[in-house]
């Protein structure tokens, strides 16, 4: 086995690796611990579409952006149960459809500004999120 494929093998090892350890971390996590990992991979992809944006990459941003998207869509937003939640999943529902127009902004114009709005937002809720984790782990 030459050192490229020895290499390619090891990578695809690694990267099966990872698919398990996160789908594993999925099937083992409570409802709220899910929403955590939404809020974690949208920031994580909005990150990157930064990176690509200031490096240039118009692709990679694209990519990166889209997944960002994606997550607040079909995410977080379709979590929402406006039933249950009343008004406050209302205000959720609206404040990530800005999210998602921030972001599609972004990624339209090269918007630096508005990609940090998103990122903004999402912390703050996201910090919100996490607070109710741990107070609600204390009662």
């Amino acid at each position: 086995m030459t050192a490229m494929r020895g290499a390619a093998t090891y990578g695809r090892g690694a990267g099966a690796y990872a698919r398990v350890g996160v789908e594993s971390g999925v099937m083992s996590a409570s409802p709220h611990q899910l929403i955590v990992m939404l809020f974690d991979g949208a920031q994580g992809a909005i990150r990157a579409g930064r990176i690509h944006m200031q490096a240039g990459n118009t692709a990679e941003k694209g990519k990166s952006i889209s997944k960002a998207l994606d997550i607040v869509n079909n995410g977080l937003l379709a979590a929402l149960d406006v039933e249950k939640g009343g008004e406050i999943a209302e205000r959720l529902g609206a404040l990530y459809d800005y999210i998602a127009r921030l972001l599609l902004a972004a990624n339209l114009h090269n918007d630096q500004e508005s990609l940090d709005q998103a990122e903004r937002l999402l912390d703050d809720i996201a910090s919100a999120w996490r607070e109710i984790g741990t107070t609600g782990a204390q009662s």
